[in-house]
């Protein structure tokens, strides 16, 4: 009889400490994300880091462009100079090339950069509100492929507690 109960016991067990209360959140972090003052200054480096980038796209263009046009202007040009022109018309397209895509890394690297510290400062306010309210699980219900399908209505949205920890509105 006791050696019944000792095996109930260790059995059943493990289900009490699975057993515990479990809280689930909800918090929308692109709402979040669109109302943190930083992101006007953001968008202002990134677009003049753009015009600058398509100021010298476009002053390859140009290059290219006076570089055919002298190239189709003089059509009785002996064979060793039509070579010499092509050569050029052909490293300018490779430069135009490297530059776009560099550009583009460039562009990416910066853009990370600058959001690193606000999407940190938005996660840390997160896990504050988690720890502080000793939520189990926070979901991120703003994005279209959030694996969230379900939420049960006692879910707390703890979205307003977020934006004012960080100040906003």
């Amino acid at each position: 009889m006791l050696k019944k109960l000792l095996i109930l016991f260790i059995a059943v067990a493990p289900l009490a400490a699975v057993a515990q209360e479990v809280k689930i959140a909800t918090v929308n972090v692109q709402e979040i994300f669109a109302a943190m003052p930083e992101l006007s200054g953001i968008e202002t480096q990134l677009t003049n880091k753009q015009d600058e980038i398509t100021k010298n796209m476009q002053a390859l263009e140009e290059e290219f462009n006076k570089k055919l046009e002298e190239f189709e202007k003089n059509p009785g040009s002996s064979e060793a100079v039509k070579q010499d022109q092509q050569k050029q018309l052909g490293q300018i397209q490779e430069r135009f090339q490297v530059y776009s895509q560099n550009s583009r890394q460039e562009m990416s690297q910066l853009q990370q950069q600058l959001l690193e510290p606000v999407n940190r400062k938005i996660f840390e306010a997160i896990k504050a509100i988690g720890d502080e309210n000793k939520y189990t699980f926070v979901y991120d219900i703003s994005s279209v492929q959030s694996p969230l399908v379900y939420m049960t209505p006692s879910a707390t949205d703890i979205t307003p507690q977020v934006k004012t920890k960080l100040g906003l509105k």
